[in-house]
C-alpha cells in the first residue's frame, strides 16, 4: 500500500479484492528461440500435425501446437516461469513458491479474421506472451473511434462498479508477457488489414501440487 502525505492527512490505497496480474518481459533469448523453433515446426509438416493442439483449445484460430518437452528443457521454461511465478507471490501474499509443475505449454498463430473467444484455464495459473506480430491490426469499421481493440488480449472479473471496472484490455506488444489466475476469464479480438501473423505462447501449470490451496 502506497501512502502520501498532503499536509496533515495521509491518504492510501488497497486492494484486497480481485485478481492481480503479472507483466513481465521474456528475454530477448527466449523469444528468438521461440520463434526459431516455431518456424522449425512450420517447415515439418508431419510434426506440426503431432503437435497439433487446436481442436483441444477454444481459439477459431489457424494454428495451435504444443511445445515439446525437450525444447521446455532446453530454453529453461519452467525455470523462467518459476521465477516469474514466485515474484508474483512474493508481491501479493506471503507465501513463496515451492513447485511448478507445467501442463502444457502451446503457440497460437492467429491470422486477420480470427479469434480466441472468451474462456478460462485449468491449473492455477496461465500465461500469455508475444513471440510476433502485424505492424498493423487494422483500423476500426468507423475509422474514428478513439480506441481501437483490434488483436488486443482482454480480462474479465465481475461486472463493473463503483470504481472498479470489469474488463482490463492488453495491447500486445513482442516480448511482453502476462501471468494470471487459471479461473480470470480472458479472449482475444480479430484484426483486419493484413496477412502477418500475430504469434503468441501460453501456458497452464499446477502451483505446489500438495499444497490444498492457492
Amino acid at each position: 500500500m502506497e501512502v502520501q502525505a498532503n499536509n496533515s492527512v495521509q491518504m492510501g490505497m488497497i486492494k484486497p479484492f480481485g485478481p492481480s496480474i503479472l507483466k513481465i518481459k521474456l528475454p530477448e533469448v527466449i523469444v528468438n528461440e521461440m520463434n526459431a523453433y516455431v518456424d522449425q515446426i512450420l517447415a515439418d509438416e508431419e510434426k506440426a500435425r503431432a503437435l497439433d493442439h487446436g481442436p483441444q483449445l477454444a481459439g477459431n484460430v489457424r494454428q495451435e501446437f504444443l511445445l515439446e518437452q525437450s525444447f521446455m528443457e532446453k530454453i529453461r521454461w519452467r525455470e523462467f516461469l518459476g521465477y516469474a511465478c514466485n515474484e508474483w507471490l512474493k508481491r501479493t501474499s506471503d507465501r513463496q513458491l515451492k513447485d511448478l509443475q507445467i501442463i502444457r505449454s502451446w503457440v497460437v498463430r492467429q491470422f486477420a479474421g480470427e479469434y480466441n473467444p472468451v474462456h478460462h484455464h485449468s491449473g492455477h495459473i496461465s500465461g500469455a506472451g508475444y513471440l510476433k506480430l502485424p505492424s498493423s491490426m487494422g483500423d476500426t469499421v468507423q475509422g474514428n473511434k478513439q480506441s481501437n481493440s483490434n488483436g488486443n488480449l482482454v480480462f474479465m472479473h465481475g461486472s463493473p462498479s463503483l470504481f472498479s471496472q470489469a474488463k482490463f484490455e492488453v495491447k500486445p506488444e513482442v516480448g511482453d508477457f502476462y501471468m494470471f489466475p487459471a479461473y480470470l476469464m480472458h479472449g482475444v479480438y480479430p484484426f483486419t488489414g493484413t496477412d502477418e501473423e500475430r504469434r503468441s505462447i501460453s501456458f497452464n501449470a499446477i502451483l505446489d501440487p500438495e499444497a490444498s490451496v492457492y
